[in-house]
């Protein structure tokens, strides 16, 4: 039998091998990829793509500009699938008065403090090992805890307590994946911060439903 592969490094920008050893263009490490000033992702975050983008910053978070007062915030072990889009707070408009027309960004002098513009808006932040589906949407200021498995298509506004199922839009809460005592446990445990060795060696405590294993672990 031939030798396993090591485990990819968190810096490794395509980190899953083919059968025969050459690199899966459609998966990336995100830390390894993105270099944007206002996104932020942990260790071993992915997201993959049908069509891999020559930028995947734009692809994931296209209103997210360099300049953009808030910022986009990934856990660790999250995994991204095609088509999910954060829309920051950048892309808002004003919309408690009675247009939404951003009528400062054409024109008409500078837009610095113009009444057509919202705002700051909040950052939008996703917990540790977080599953977004193919096509769901993040919409800005969202926060979605640890361990939450988000559904494909879904319209995820406001806060996602940790360890849920969320689908439809506007997304709702299906149920919680675990009892309150485990969630409360999984989040002490936070195994997303051991050493990748430890996880490892953990693996079929931490994807398991056993968490007395986990707690041994």
């Amino acid at each position: 039998m031939p030798d396993a592969h090591p485990f990819a490094r968190p810096d490794a920008a395509h980190p899953v091998l083919l059968p025969d050893g050459t690199p899966h263009p459609g998966t990336v490490y995100l830390r390894a990829v993105i270099d944007h000033p206002r996104i932020e992702v942990g260790a071993y975050s992915y997201a993959s793509a049908h069509h891999p983008p020559a930028d995947w910053a734009a692809q994931l978070a296209p209103y997210t500009y360099p300049f953009s007062p808030e910022k986009l915030v990934i856990g660790r072990f999250c995994q991204i699938a095609d088509g999910a889009l954060f829309v920051t707070a950048s892309a808002d408009h004003r919309h408690d008065g009675h247009s939404t027309y951003p009528f400062a960004i054409f024109g008409g002098g500078m837009p610095e403090g113009r009444p057509s513009l919202p705002g700051p808006g909040p950052d939008t932040v996703i917990g540790h090992d977080v599953w977004i589906g193919t096509r769901a949407t993040i919409l800005p200021g969202a926060r979605i805890g640890s361990g939450c498995i988000i559904g494909a298509g879904a319209v995820v506004a406001g806060t996602v307590p940790p360890y849920s199922l969320v689908a439809g839009n506007p997304a709702r809460v299906i149920r919680p994946r675990f009892a309150a005592r485990t969630i409360a446990r999984l989040l002490d445990i936070a195994w997303w911060d051991w050493p990748i060795d430890r996880i490892l060696a953990a693996e079929a405590a931490i994807c398991g439903a056993d968490l007395a294993a986990l707690e041994a672990a």
